[in-house]
């Protein structure tokens, strides 16, 4: 190891001693602590501050997804994020859910961008989830100007949602994006009530990538959904097919001191609520973050941005290009 990047490793862990100790206070608070919740823009909803993403229960045996949900809805999680194009979360969560639905908000997305296709995957997520309603529809990973241009144009997938809203098959309308200028530029054509997108220490500090979608849509006062907290890179070339994260296609911040101070950094901007990865350690340990949460204090940030120097961001300005 040089000598630059051991500094870099001995500062993280320096930082993280308050956060090794949150981690040994989480078990014994686990169950009397409920999750905070915060406000999700103007909806006047309250959405737990850390969200179930789908992909947790992708590929699980059926007892294990209703295991983990029924946790996360025992510890105060109310806020659940699902997508078709997550394997079999869809039939997974469905059931596992179905106990404690009334008192959940429920997100789905569509990758569709017309009417017809945008509509015949919400009619098959409406089955598979069990429920005749999603609290919140996503347009999915509105990544090109092109597809937004799709969804808002004539016959596109803003057709589906407008009607499925008003048959009260959905309540509110969003997008999530990995593009700032798509993004930036479907907050300025559409009334949307919430965005998706990428908050992360890394990317803010070596791509300029995030806050521009977060001043945006305070201004708009949306709900602010938050993706890739506990993220970090992007995979090597010669692991990118073969690498130890199954359910993360970026690789993910050292476990767990990183990923705890990733974590708690996104939480210390206003937004509504950040969704962990799909490996269900990573999940785990934020229902203990969040349980326990405290803003990062100021060498705690100055020794998570240290650690990000140089490191290759799995975003850029420019994706929609």
């Amino acid at each position: 190891m040089e000598r630059r990047d051991f500094l870099k490793q001995a500062a993280i862990t320096a930082a993280v001693a308050s956060t090794g100790n949150l981690r040994a206070s989480a078990s014994a608070t686990a169950r009397t602590q409920p999750i905070a919740r915060r406000a999700l823009g103007k909806t006047g909803e309250r959405l737990s501050i850390i969200g179930f993403g789908g992909i947790v229960v992708m590929n699980e045996a059926p007892n294990a997804a209703a295991n983990i949900v029924a946790e996360a809805v025992d510890r105060g999680i109310n806020y659940f994020d699902i997508a078709p194009s997550y394997g079999n979360a869809q039939e997974r969560l469905g059931p596992a859910l179905a106990p404690y639905r009334k008192n959940c908000f429920l997100a789905c997305k569509t990758e569709g961008r017309m009417k017809d296709d945008s509509r015949a995957q919400l009619e098959q997520s409406l089955k598979l989830l069990q429920t005749d309603h999603v609290d919140l529809y996503q347009f999915h990973a509105l990544t090109k100007m092109t597809d937004l241009d799709k969804v808002l144009g004539p016959g596109g997938a803003i057709e589906t949602m407008e009607a499925a809203k008003k048959e009260g098959k959905i309540r509110y309308i969003g997008f999530s994006v990995h593009s700032v200028e798509t993004a930036l530029a479907a907050m300025d054509r559409y009334n949307f009530d919430t965005v998706l997108f990428p908050l992360n220490w890394l990317l803010v500090s070596q791509a300029n990538f995030g806050l521009q979608i977060l001043k945006r849509a305070q201004e708009k006062q949306m709900g602010i959904l938050c993706l890739k907290s506990m993220a970090k890179t992007v995979w090597p070339d010669d692991r990118k097919q073969n690498h130890p994260e199954p359910k993360c296609w970026y690789q993910p911040a050292a476990f767990p001191e990183e990923a705890s101070l990733g974590l708690r950094w996104t939480l210390g901007h206003p937004i509504t609520a950040a969704i962990p990865p799909g490996d269900e350690r990573y999940f785990r340990l934020a229902m203990d973050v969040a349980q326990n949460y405290k803003p990062l204090e100021a060498h705690e940030e100055r020794a998570l941005l240290a650690g990000g120097k140089g490191v290759e961001p799995f975003f850029h300005l420019g994706n929609d290009v």
